[in-house]
């Protein structure tokens, strides 16, 4: 991740601020990166509260744009805690 955030700092930073954006908004839940191995690709996470948005998210993410990412994937959530 660190390696993300010295080559691209400017795209780190475009998808924080549109993360940060859309949790205030209540469309995003919670976001992050998994810490992988050093030499690993990173792989990220988002939970969204509707297919939509985490579908908008993913199509319209600065490093997607920028076609940096080999596959992205929505998938449904069965939350156990779900009132």
């Amino acid at each position: 991740m660190d390696e993300v955030r010295l080559r691209f700092p400017e795209l780190i930073a475009a998808h924080i601020s549109r993360s940060s954006r859309l949790h205030k908004e209540g469309k995003l839940l919670m976001a992050g990166a998994f810490r992988n191995n050093s030499g690993e690709p990173v792989t990220t996470m988002a939970i969204f509260y509707s297919r939509e948005d985490a579908e908008k998210y993913a199509k319209d993410d600065p490093f997607v744009l920028e076609d940096m990412v080999s596959e992205w994937h929505v998938k449904e959530w069965a939350n156990m805690l779900e009132e």
